[in-house]
């Protein structure tokens, strides 16, 4: 792991570096229908390995991007790396939704949508299966961006609020913006089997993304007690270590056919149900 005393402008150079020389890489972790375990997407999950500091983290270097001019380059590569990967797995018989987190600094471009949307017609692959995840501590500003949220949205593809309850957003922002999923932080998550306060708030989070015509989508699932209190709560999907952790690519459709195989044991409502 990186030291935190790294020095900042260096590291900017370093990942410049990396991304003019293809250095840095996706991992993809799944999302399930808790009611089946039916797979309803992945999520692209952007990774470096520093020749000298090892594994950077997503929560260091995305930030870094944003600070020096470099969170398009970001953004672009990790969408057109993405896309191949989903013209990958096309090929392979499999195809399903792909999100991927966009930096609010990304989308002060009104025309980002329509350059995604071209991409996807170059790598074929149909924009209903994208989902562009926004944080919401981004949103203060959301509203701002009305116009590219709309757009994306003309073009058909999906829009979620990443890491809810850690931000700002308010309601009237929710009911203003074009969204379809809310995503549950996993501080949440994390604590809600064995927190009183946790569970409450994962709870109401359900409610109002269900109440909005919104899916919920719970984050950090880790263990088996935790999947059963959300089938008990209604949450719609779930991620997270107990379903998966975050893979290569090529991985993704041999660890399909052993959760498939694993489906036709126990369904994973059935195991929840049992749990709740």
């Amino acid at each position: 792991m990186i030291p935190i005393s790294a020095d900042e402008a260096a590291l900017a150079t370093d990942l410049q570096f990396a991304l003019d020389r293809g250095e840095l890489s996706l991992a993809f972790q799944p999302k399930v229908e808790i009611a089946s375990g039916r797979l309803t997407g992945v999520e692209a999950l952007s990774r470096w390995s520093h020749p000298l500091h090892g594994a950077v983290e997503p929560d260091l270097f995305v930030p870094l991007a944003e600070r020096y001019g470099l969170i398009d380059q970001l953004t672009d590569w990790l969408v057109r790396t993405g896309l191949k990967q989903w013209g990958a797995w096309k090929d392979q018989g499999l195809k399903t939704n792909l999100a991927f987190n966009v930096s609010a600094l990304s989308l002060r471009d009104i025309y980002f949508p329509d350059y995604l949307h071209r991409l996807c017609l170059v790598e074929g692959v149909p924009p209903a299966c994208l989902t562009i995840e926004v944080t919401e501590g981004a949103t203060q500003h959301m509203v701002r961006l009305l116009d590219t949220l709309t757009r994306f949205r003309l073009k058909g593809m999906s829009l979620s609020l990443d890491d809810f309850g850690t931000g700002y957003s308010s309601l009237l922002q929710l009911r203003q913006l074009p969204y379809c999923e809310l995503k549950i932080d996993r501080c949440f998550v994390r604590e809600a089997a064995t927190s009183r306060e946790s569970r409450l708030i994962v709870k109401a989070v359900i409610d109002l993304a269900h109440g909005l015509g919104l899916s919920a989508t719970a984050e950090g699932v880790e263990d088996e007690e935790t999947l059963g209190l959300l089938a008990g709560l209604g949450c719609d999907n779930a991620q997270g270590f107990f379903i998966a952790r975050p893979m290569q690519g090529a991985e993704l459709a041999p660890w399909l056919i052993e959760a498939d195989a694993a489906r036709k044991v126990i369904p994973i409502s059935a195991a929840a149900a049992g749990r709740s």
